[in-house]
């Protein structure tokens, strides 16, 4: 019985796939062979098919249940991330840095511990003055107040240049403070000085060993940052920084001239450029040449001075 229904089955089924029309003779002979099929048989393919459709729906019921627990988990990591992010943040803002912090940037740079708080402690005052610089107050045609934003937190350029100035007597041409304020953080270049940034550059400005900061004061005077300096880089520094005469008819033709002989010294392949491999070959022999285009270091005096007023 069995055997016949399930050829008739069949048949029936290439009816439908062939695109077949079955007689009414075919019908009949279909519905005569079908009746012949047990009630047991029917309800043998009734719990076989209940069966399948109980494990479909387990399957599926507990594929559900791994798919929550995978998004609950998910939810739980990025809460958590944020969570750790806002920590992170209200503590850069108060000045304090977590433990963990405190032990990478004491390994990036060359400060104690002490001297890491007490210089985070700054730079939370540097960036409160940032951000009242920041809220210049504008008069609209209406007569009403307008708070320009802070658009990034961090120290900015003028709070920048002036503590240079005022603390470690940078006194240089505009030019040369700009490159300063874009090569302390070589990651974020122009951007605004974040805690990290500017401490690991604070590390170089004041403790770097010779070789680190000639590699600082290349970046600086590589006006474009394409890893030269050029002969009109040269001229550009040397114009600024060389005091005119009045009775000089034409400076710029003494400016050229110097501009020839300090090539000469620092391009150690004769290629028309200096590079970083020349400028640091040439400052070894002699370290006097590391600040010859404009300073950019500050005296031992102000950096003792410095770390003299450090609360630790």
């Amino acid at each position: 019985m069995a055997t016949k229904s399930t050829r008739t089955l069949d048949v029936n089924h290439s009816y439908v796939t062939k695109g077949y029309n079955p007689t009414p003779e075919d019908v009949a002979s279909a519905v005569d062979t079908n009746a012949n099929i047990s009630g047991d048989e029917i309800r043998s393919v009734n719990v076989n098919s209940n069966t399948t459709i109980l494990k479909t729906f387990c399957a599926f019921f507990a594929n559900g249940k791994r798919n929550s627990s995978i998004n609950e988990k998910l939810t739980k990591l990025s809460q958590n991330s944020k969570r750790r992010l806002r920590e992170e943040k209200m503590n850069e803002l108060s000045g304090k840095i977590n433990p963990k912090t405190l032990e990478q940037l004491r390994k990036k740079t060359k400060f104690t511990k002490d001297e890491l708080d007490a210089l985070c402690r700054i730079y939370r005052k540097l960036v409160s003055n940032c951000q009242f610089a920041n809220k210049t107050l504008t008069v609209s045609s209406s007569g009403a107040a307008i708070v320009k934003p802070q658009q990034q937190e961090g120290i900015e350029r003028i709070v920048f240049r002036e503590l240079l100035h005022s603390t470690f007597d940078i006194v240089t041409e505009e030019i040369l403070m700009e490159r300063m304020f874009c090569s302390w953080d070589k990651s974020h270049e122009g951007l605004p000085l974040r805690l990290d940034g500017w401490l690991v550059g604070l590390s170089v400005f004041l403790r770097g060993t010779r070789n680190e900061k000639a590699a600082f004061c290349f970046r600086v005077y590589d006006l474009n940052g394409d890893g030269f300096i050029t002969k009109d880089e040269i001229f550009t520094l040397l114009r600024n920084s060389l005091i005119k005469q009045p009775q000089d008819e034409d400076p710029d033709e003494g400016v050229k001239d110097l501009v020839e002989i300090v090539l000469k010294k620092f391009d150690i392949d004769k290629d028309g450029k200096v590079s970083l491999s020349d400028f640091m070959m040439t400052v070894e022999k002699e370290p006097l040449l590391t600040e010859a285009f404009g300073q950019c270091l500050p005296a031992e005096s102000a950096i003792i001075s410095f770390f003299s007023t450090l609360q630790v």
